[in-house]
């Protein structure tokens, strides 16, 4: 039996499952920050600053109260760690088994890494950090710059024995990755036991699951490799088994966990506005959002300057459920500046003043977490929008 869901309902379970309409909690804000990392099975790190970076912005968007500091705090207390999900990501400690199938494949050589494996570095740079202690790629750029030593291909060493499971990430240093012994990084009572590759599978299925609401097997085998055949194959047993259900949305067949459908029945608070960044777990399928949401988007910072439409770091803006708008913006750090060099309007947006004002009071909270003290408005689309959204910007 497959039961449809019109597309507002599919859409609620979508936002009510990702955690997206915050409603203030209790507790230490550190606390609500690991719940979200927990309850989206990652955080994507991106290198991209013209704002906050990806992995702040995320969790910013659902906990008010989150600070930068939190993931460090989180990653000194081995509450989560460093490994690669479809992206580099951080990930709960208490799912690392889960990629220990990856790691031992890499370590075997049955799978490859971008990176040679140059072995006599590898083994170099393993024995540095068991002798020395944590260290970065910069601290091997005083070796001899010969063939072997130089800072790239000790970088690349690194990466490999990070990838195969012999090297964590113990902290980051301005950005910087700090690498240590796996087993001087993990907790004592973590579980190492390697999953099956059925076990991996279903992993997969319910984590996506619980952090998307609905899903298809190339949405939840997205970036995975090889993987999309066997969530296949076990999408179709935990059917049968009851412990998934079929949805159709706009004759679009999903896969969902019956207790998901039960978030239909709660109040979902619409009506906030938030800037979401380009590597959102909402909105990081770009396929799905069109099928969802009628939301086009593609970031155009990969793009020639020539070919960009809405601008290089263009961030998403939600408002009443809808997409309403995208907002290319950066945080200029030494004047303090935020710079929205173009805000363009989406058709579909039905009332604009109210959607300006719920948006000049949303940049105020986007301005403090850019550290910047002021906003300049320089384009819109329309063009007659930037009147009334300059209008409410002095008012406030």
């Amino acid at each position: 039996m497959t039961e449809t869901l019109t597309l507002q309902q599919a859409q609620k379970l979508v936002f009510a499952s990702q955690g997206i309409f915050t409603t203030r909690k209790n507790g230490p804000a550190i606390e609500q920050t690991l719940l979200t990392i927990e309850k989206l099975g990652y955080i994507q790190i991106d290198t991209i600053s013209a704002v906050q970076r990806a992995h702040h912005h995320v969790l910013w968007s659902r906990n008010p109260k989150y600070q930068n500091a939190h993931l460090d705090e989180l990653l000194a207390e081995r509450k989560i760690f460093e490994y690669w999900s479809h992206a580099a990501a951080y990930l709960p400690m208490k799912n690392y088994r889960f990629s220990l199938l990856r790691k031992n494949a890499l370590l075997k050589g049955e799978q490859k890494h971008w990176f040679k494996k140059d072995l006599q570095l590898m083994e170099l740079v393993l024995n540095r950090i068991k002798n020395e202690g944590p260290l970065m790629a910069k601290d091997f750029d005083s070796e001899k710059k010969t063939k072997a030593w130089g800072s790239k291909p000790a970088k690349q060493a690194l990466e490999n024995l990070f990838m195969q499971g012999e090297l964590m990430i113990s902290s980051r240093k301005n950005f910087h990755k700090v690498y240590d012994l796996t087993e001087r990084v993990l907790p004592k009572d973590i579980d190492l036991r390697t999953p099956s590759m059925k076990e991996y599978h279903r992993f997969l299925i319910n984590n996506y699951l619980k952090a998307n609401g609905i899903g298809q097997a190339s949405e939840i085998s997205y970036l995975q490799k090889n993987t999309k055949t066997k969530i296949v194959a076990e999408l179709k047993e935990m059917h049968y088994s009851g412990e998934l259900i079929k949805v159709k949305v706009n004759e679009i067949e999903y896969c969902a966990l019956p207790e998901s459908l039960t978030l239909l029945d709660k109040p979902l608070k619409r009506k906030q506005l938030k800037i979401l960044s380009p590597f959102d777990n909402l909105l990081i399928q770009r396929k799905r959002m069109l099928n969802l949401f009628n939301f086009d988007y593609q970031i155009e910072c990969y793009l020639p300057e020539a070919k960009r439409k809405y601008g290089y770091f263009s961030l998403p803006i939600l408002w009443n459920g809808t997409f309403a708008a995208r907002m290319d913006c950066k945080a200029d750090r030494k004047t303090s500046v935020l710079h929205i060099h173009h805000l363009a309007l989406e058709e579909v947006l039905g009332d604009k003043d109210a959607f300006v004002l719920a948006l000049c009071k949303e940049l105020e909270a986007f301005k403090e977490f850019n550290n910047c003290a002021e906003i300049q408005l320089h384009k819109t689309s329309p063009s007659d929008a930037k009147i009334l959204i300059n209008k409410f910007l002095i008012t406030n």
